[in-house]
């Protein structure tokens, strides 16, 4: 999978946002809070996103290419390099990312995202 991938994968998921954030990061956010960013320009293609701490820890235990989030809460965002894990895991940690911060939401909010 490669950057721009994910950030269509991101954008699919109602009510997402994106905008540039310190010249060199794309912030994806919905109701205004993160759930997914990408740096530009690094030689390694990554992702960071938000998981429920225990998830993160076993796929950190999983897999070389997810590793603590830079510069982010350690506990729950993960870095994922998109060149050392499977497609279909980075799609899966992209919507559990949303849903994370769906769930945090008021409840109105959260009843607007889930209709068609």
């Amino acid at each position: 999978m490669n950057i721009e991938e994910a950030r269509s994968l991101a954008l699919q998921h109602k009510g997402v946002t994106e905008e540039l954030f310190a010249e060199r990061w794309i912030s994806f956010r919905i109701e205004g809070k993160w759930f997914m960013l990408i740096e530009l320009d690094t030689p390694e293609p990554r992702i960071a996103v938000k998981l429920k701490p225990e998830h993160g820890q076993e796929l950190r235990a999983q897999y070389d290419g997810i590793r603590p989030a830079y510069h982010m809460n350690k506990k729950h965002w993960n870095d994922i390099y998109l060149d050392l894990v499977p497609s279909q895991l980075v799609i899966d940690c992209i919507a559990e990312s949303y849903q994370l911060v769906v769930q945090s939401l008021p409840k109105k909010t959260r009843m607007l995202l889930q209709e068609s």
